[in-house]
């Protein structure tokens, strides 16, 4: 599978959850509580961090 049909495939996947009235009221309640806001703002960027190193390993560095 090639990377952008990935990229596409969870980035569907994802909106279809967020959909999910469960899923919401955890979104909710993660953003009026200011400690697990923070604490979901830095799993995010970890997690984002991790990923473009995942892409870079996969796609690999060039030399422009």
């Amino acid at each position: 599978m090639s990377a952008i049909r990935l990229a596409v495939t969870v980035v569907s996947a994802a909106m279809t959850v967020s959909r999910h009235p469960a899923v919401r009221a955890g979104i909710h309640a993660v953003a009026t509580n200011p400690k697990a806001r923070e604490a979901a703002v830095n799993a995010t960027r970890s997690v984002a961090y991790n990923a473009g190193v995942i892409a870079r390993h996969i796609v690999g560095r060039r030399n422009s």
